[in-house]
């Protein structure tokens, strides 16, 4: 057989369970339910329609306390990082190093010419730095 074949088969078969067991009701039976029906507060009322449903929560009363007593009292709690300033910075290189790199920087003849700055030449520095002239001679 081919599924839609099975398909249709399965659907009258249910069809068939269904109408049975609606003829087993007692015609009392059908009346008290639909008068139930009919005094339901929300009957025509489709879910979400009046809001939200209800919640149930599943977390620890008193771990969602202490965490809220917790985060009332952190002392940046409504600080956005960078609002009161850069964040502390913490160097990775060693200072003495990074000075003596600036030193020589700043020292050099030739720190401000560029390569192209000649009329498109190429410019070889043959000046000696002096900071790294004492730092050879020691």
């Amino acid at each position: 057989m081919k599924t839609t074949q099975l398909a249709l088969v399965a659907a009258f078969a249910v069809m068939a369970v269904a109408s049975a067991s609606a003829q087993q009701r007692t015609r009392e039976a059908v009346e008290a339910e639909a008068v139930a029906a009919a005094h339901a507060p929300n009957q025509n009322v489709t879910r979400g329609s009046r809001g939200a449903d209800p919640f149930t929560s599943t977390a620890d009363p008193e771990a969602m306390y202490k965490q809220a007593v917790d985060t009332a009292h952190a002392p940046n709690q409504n600080v956005t990082r960078g609002s009161r300033g850069a964040d502390p910075f913490t160097s990775q290189r060693d200072p003495a190093q990074v000075y003596r790199e600036a030193m020589a920087t700043a020292a050099a003849p030739d720190q401000n010419v560029t390569s192209g700055s000649r009329v498109n030449s190429k410019v070889i520095s043959t000046m000696q730095n002096p900071v790294l002239q004492s730092a050879q001679g020691k």
